[in-house]
């Protein structure tokens, strides 16, 4: 029984720490198709300080679509121990006047890491976007899901100490996920972008809040 708290309280504290919605926001209205490649630098508060880069290809197609990869961690001395980076893409699905639908997938692989635990995870983080954009600024809003679907756990000798039976590999299937929802703006100039996104999580049953249920990310995008 002692094991089984164990692993819950683990897995909790990281499912529930764990960053979401921070990613690149782009100012459909502005982008034009001769600008293929996005460079974003981010920072914010999303369960830590956190500070991010990220980088999206403009492909040619009928539909606008971005892909990219991102990377974000918290800040620290351990720089490595904790980290998310995300792989995937956006696509503006619909357009009616200024008003775009935008979808976004991405892959995620995070890794965490305390005095007791080290935890490797991979999932998706998917969401929905509608909002007004002009050529000088723009505001939307977003909801979307976070979702751990499988998670390796190795424990530490100080952890082992007190449970020397405990057993470290992958653990599935999906170990939990959060809701996440909010609104985002922005200021666009010449080829870039200012942008601002604030926001509440919730995890998946939602009923708990996690430990620190609001994010916030100021991002700059550079077009060219």
């Amino acid at each position: 029984m002692k094991i089984i708290k164990i692993f819950v309280l683990a897995l909790v504290a990281v499912l529930s720490n764990k960053s979401v919605g921070l990613s690149q926001n782009l100012n459909w209205a502005r982008l034009k198709p001769e600008q293929r490649h996005i460079l974003n630098v981010n920072a914010g508060y999303d369960y830590a300080f956190t500070y991010g880069v990220g980088y999206g290809y403009q492909l040619k197609t009928k539909f606008p679509i971005v892909l990219n990869v991102e990377h974000s961690q918290p800040a620290g001395e351990d720089i490595f121990d904790d980290f998310k980076t995300k792989i995937g893409g956006q696509i503006r699905l619909y357009q009616i006047n200024n008003f775009h639908f935008t979808a976004k997938i991405h892959g995620v692989f995070r890794r965490y890491e305390n005095d007791y635990v080290r935890l490797v995870n991979f999932g998706s983080d998917m969401s929905a976007i509608i909002g007004y954009y002009k050529s000088k600024w723009f505001v939307a809003g977003e909801f979307g899901f976070d979702k751990a679907i499988v998670t390796n756990f190795k424990h530490s000798d100080l952890f082992r100490e007190d449970f020397p039976q405990v057993k470290d590999g992958w653990y599935e299937p999906a170990t939990g996920g959060n809701f996440y929802f909010g609104l985002q703006s922005g200021l666009s100039f010449a080829k870039s972008d200012i942008t601002l996104k604030v926001g509440k999580v919730i995890q998946q049953d939602f009923k708990t809040d996690p430990t620190i249920p609001l994010y916030l990310q100021v991002g700059y995008n550079r077009k060219f």
